[in-house]
């Protein structure tokens, strides 16, 4: 059993930044969600490389139309860096900006009920996101699907102003 423990702590990342030098500052609600996704995904993921051990550090940047991931090992020793284009992932996240925001409006003003179906098409939106990051990311880099919802969330929170 340890030798699956020890594997684990392996595949993992241990460090995220956002590197968002020079972006506008983003609302409340989108630090708020960075912080949790950051710390969630430090306290349990699954982050593994063909051929490379970790633990390891990413950092997320948005350049133009794409993602730049940057991987290094918890040491910053640089392991691999590539961009993923965003286009097959806009429409999901347009459609999570537009549900996010009638979320947080209904949240001060509808029933619970009316907020519960709101967050209950807010999650499918994120599972979906989800899906399509794990999918893209395939070759390159394998994640259980909580990880791969934490990581949609930011490059959501990259996106948001």
């Amino acid at each position: 059993m340890a030798a699956d423990g020890e594997q684990k702590d392996e595949n993992r990342l241990v460090k995220i930044d956002l590197d968002d030098v020079g972006k506008p500052r983003r609302s409340a609600e989108a630090e708020q969600e960075r912080a949790i996704a950051i710390y969630d995904i430090l306290e349990d993921n699954i982050f593994r490389l063909e051929s490379q051990t970790g633990p390891f550090h990413l950092t997320l940047r948005l350049e133009g139309r794409h993602v730049h991931f940057d991987i290094r090992q918890s040491n910053e020793t640089p392991l691999i860096q590539f961009f993923m284009a965003m286009g097959p992932l806009r429409r999901v996240m347009r459609d999570y900006f537009h549900v996010c925001d009638t979320y947080y409006d209904a949240i001060r003003t509808k029933s619970p009920s009316q907020i519960q179906a709101i967050d209950m098409g807010r999650r499918a939106l994120h599972n979906e996101g989800s899906e399509l990051l794990q999918a893209r990311l395939d070759g390159k880099v394998e994640t259980d699907f909580q990880t791969a919802r934490r990581l949609f969330t930011l490059i959501c929170v990259l996106q948001s102003r």
